[in-house]
């Protein structure tokens, strides 16, 4: 029996949660599993729905609900469209701990057997009574939630008191075969011109949260690299003034949004990610599978993909002096980018690839239809 999984997102652009979503599609075992991706439309989330377009996945664009007037006049038509679906799951993917509430109503009101919700990043909100009491009655009709890592898990225990055995962490994972095909090498000299300079990389969406300012900062304290940042957002213009400001227009370069993430990791000596906070962020796994030390800010999630002096360094985050210390330590010392890019390697391939994420998902998808007293299939 083939089940159909409504997913969705109320994304108005495309960044790791994006991403995480096409991983998942792409896992989908399509002897069991139809994916359905619900989403409302923007030029933000192109790459997204030309993703889930080469996957073969059918789209179901839905209006943004702005205000109790939209909610009344658009809502019904967003049940009616997943009532045309015959979903057996709904399964909302959230970059925020209060987002895809309409989805969550649509999907309850539409008698969905299963509803799960993917919390990808908890962001610090501003809590009111209201809000509150919005997210009391969202976590009821949600019967699973799958936290990317246990500092999710725990915020969502902490802050809004869902109940421990509604929580099932499951790690992002990546494909893992990308890394090991041939790379295009000549990248780098476009980056460094003929001289050996190190190259250290980040590929992050250029939004506050990354951190990226303080990046920029440490590439001021190492003279000796070139600091290259794969990604577009909100922030490039202030941190492109920033490079300016410090006259490093030649060794910070911005490369705008990248599809050939492990071209760019194989030109590169070193990953770096500054981040405030994250859930689990894919580029860190991206870089450990592609056999690249990393440095990133010692937070929630960073610290569950790296271990500190084992397979990656942690620093404090919005410092740039212990970044650009810990940055020149990698680059000064072979033996030790050596030692860390290996163990990070062993470890992506051991914890985080995508067919591993994709079979604890569908493992959830099973558990809750057979709590229904619905048979389902034995496999992912």
């Amino acid at each position: 029996m083939i089940r159909t999984v409504a997913h969705y997102l109320e994304s108005a652009e495309f960044g790791g949660t994006e991403q995480a979503v096409l991983h998942l599609l792409a896992g989908l075992d399509r002897r069991h599993w139809r994916p359905v991706l619900f989403h409302h439309p923007g030029p933000g989330i192109t790459p997204l729905l030309k993703g889930a377009e080469n996957l073969n996945v059918e789209l179901r664009s839905v209006p943004r609900m702005q205000g109790k007037r939209s909610l009344i006049t658009r809502l019904p038509k967003f049940i009616q469209a997943l009532r045309a679906e015959h979903p057996a799951i709904f399964h909302a993917h959230l970059h925020s701990p209060i987002a895809c509430k309409d989805g969550f109503i649509a999907a309850a009101l539409a008698r969905i057997p299963a509803i799960v919700a993917t919390a990808q990043l908890f962001v610090e909100l501003p809590m009111s009574r209201f809000t509150y009491a919005q997210q009391q009655c969202v976590s009821r009709v949600v019967d699973r939630y799958l936290a990317v890592s246990q500092e999710v898990a725990m915020r969502l225990r902490q802050t809004f008191r869902i109940p421990p055995q509604k929580i099932d962490v499951v790690y992002n994972g990546i494909p893992l075969t990308p890394f090991t095909e041939p790379a295009n090498t000549a990248l780098r000299t476009t980056w460094t011109g003929c001289t050996e300079q190190p190259v250290v990389l980040t590929i992050a969406r250029l939004h506050q949260q990354k951190g990226l300012r303080y990046l920029v900062e440490a590439a001021a304290l190492v003279p000796q690299a070139t600091f290259v940042l794969a990604g577009d957002g909100p922030e490039r213009a202030n941190l492109e003034a920033q490079a300016a400001t410090l006259g490093l227009r030649s060794r910070v370069l911005f490369l705008g949004h990248r599809q050939d993430i492990a071209d760019l990791l194989a030109n590169c000596d070193l990953f770096v990610l500054p981040s405030l906070f994250e859930g689990l962020p894919l580029s860190i796994l991206e870089a450990m599978a592609a056999s690249k030390p990393v440095v990133a800010s010692a937070i929630g999630g960073n610290d569950e993909a790296v271990i500190h002096g084992q397979t990656g360094l942690l620093v404090p985050p919005a410092q740039p002096a212990a970044l650009a210390t810990a940055i020149q330590a990698v680059l000064s010392d072979v033996t030790l980018g050596q030692r860390l890019a290996a163990a990070g390697r062993a470890r992506a391939y051991e914890q985080f690839s995508a067919e591993a994420m994709v079979q604890r998902v569908t493992h959830v998808y099973e558990d809750i239809l057979a709590s229904r007293g619905e048979k389902v299939h034995g496999g992912c």
